[in-house]
């Protein structure tokens, strides 16, 4: 039997929202009275996993033979996330692991350790309709820059994607909640909220949509910046568009994901959009906001993705000059309607496909900062930098700044942009305008 933990400590994998889960864990152990301490000498480690990218569940055995110490034993291991929900009776099978419970159910993590100190089984994977905000624990500090979930699960079913099978449907929390949230996040010292949803704009309660929800937002005095990530093209209406025009504070950031600049590639993916359709609303959106960022995100190596296909993605990427993009290989995941389609592209071919698109979302990466050498900013403060006195933030565009200061952290300067690289800029302070 083991004992109750009296320290803990939790590892977050992927995404934003698993970063926002993973905080509102460590929230919840901390009103257990357990006090947090690094992985090697907790007693409580929760590992919260991501399930996207391939051989996550191995990568996460692997994660799990790394907490054995020196003397053979080992902390109470939590696995929690994507890769609990997908595998959770295969992982209590295979691994020595006292708790595992899915994203849905992490609200009941301390009745769950509880009961694997008592020496129970401890495995909760379901998903219920109910919210699971509600049994959360307020928020009494953090970051300068928060995050804030809104709107969990997905509908689209994009033939290589798992999270409607791991974050079950989609589901919008109320509209006052919500609200009520971000006010205590303020309170708690956060300048910026990040807004987040598997499909962010498709966030909806009692006819209001993400644009409503963002005016209620700029009206709350100490919230200086509103984002919001990740959004669907087919979720990306006129109002919310407007919105970009309207409020000051909402950042001139999009991530807007594609996947692809081929029609037959995006309609074997799922997508419910064109190439076409998604450059008609990249129109609309700079209409509203000429100097917004673009932020995307493509997978090459689709089954049955030809030469021509990659050369319809390199072309978009052209076209559209991203200021920031993700990329990755197709990775096959299990149960997903890809993982059975013909026309396998050969490893080699991906990875030579990778590194061409890699260089040219550099190129344009580049060519976005270093437009910006000249421009004046207000740059939040977030973080420490490596050199005496310097610190790192970010500008309305996401662009990580940094500069010399006698200002602190969670300050919000105005900063001259004096150089650039590929993936930071440098500033000098100008004139301090908020603290």
């Amino acid at each position: 039997m083991a004992t109750s933990p009296k320290t803990y400590h939790v590892k977050s994998f992927g995404c934003q929202m698993n970063v926002y889960d993973g905080e509102r864990m460590s929230e919840l152990m901390a009103r257990q009275g357990l006090t947090e301490a690094d992985a090697a000498s907790a007693d409580l480690v929760v590992l919260n996993t991501c399930h996207i990218r391939e051989k996550a569940t191995e990568k996460v055995y692997s994660e799990i033979g790394r907490l054995r110490r020196d003397d053979g034993s080992r902390p109470m291991i939590a696995v929690a996330g994507c890769v609990a929900q997908a595998e959770g009776e295969e992982i209590s099978r295979r691994a020595k692991v006292d708790v595992v419970v899915g994203p849905q159910a992490y609200h009941n993590l301390p009745d769950l350790v509880a009961k694997a100190a008592s020496g129970k089984r401890a495995l909760d994977t379901d998903m219920p309709a109910a919210s699971k905000f509600g049994a959360l624990p307020s928020r009494r500090r953090v970051s300068p820059s928060a995050f804030l979930t809104v709107q969990e699960g997905c509908d689209k079913f994009c033939t290589y994607c798992v999270v409607p099978y791991t974050r079950g449907a989609e589901i919008s929390r109320p509209f006052a909640a919500i609200v009520d949230e971000a006010k205590a996040l303020v309170d708690a010292g956060a300048k910026e909220i990040t807004l987040l949803g598997q499909n962010v704009n498709a966030w909806e309660d009692d006819g209001r949509g993400l644009d409503m929800l963002i005016r209620e937002l700029d009206a709350i005095d100490g919230l200086a910046r509103i984002r919001y990530t990740t959004s669907h093209p087919n979720d990306m209406r006129q109002g919310l568009i407007d919105a970009h025009a309207d409020v000051e504070k909402l950042m001139p950031y999009l991530h807007l994901p594609v996947q692809s600049g081929s029609d037959r590639i995006l309609k074997a993916m799922n997508r419910s959009h064109s190439r076409d359709s998604y450059l008609r609303i990249l129109d609309r959106v700079r209409a509203a906001r000429p100097d917004i960022a673009l932020s995307g995100d493509f997978i090459v190596g689709f089954p049955g993705e030809t030469d021509a296909d990659f050369e319809d993605t390199l072309s978009l990427v052209r076209e559209v000059r991203y200021a920031h993009a993700f990329s990755f290989k197709y990775s096959p995941r299990p149960g997903t309607p890809a993982a059975g389609m013909e026309g396998e592209v050969e490893a080699h071919i991906a990875d030579e496909r990778l590194q061409r698109l890699q260089a040219v979302i550099g190129e344009g990466q580049a060519a976005f900062n270093a437009d910006s050498v000249g421009r004046r900013c207000d740059v939040l403060l977030e973080r420490k930098g490596r050199r005496p006195g310097q610190l790192i933030g970010k500008s309305p565009w996401l662009q990580s700044v940094h500069l010399v200061t006698d200002s602190a952290i969670g300050d919000i300067v105005t900063v001259e942009i004096e150089s650039a690289g590929p993936n930071s800029v440098a500033g000098i302070e100008q004139i301090r305008t908020a603290a």
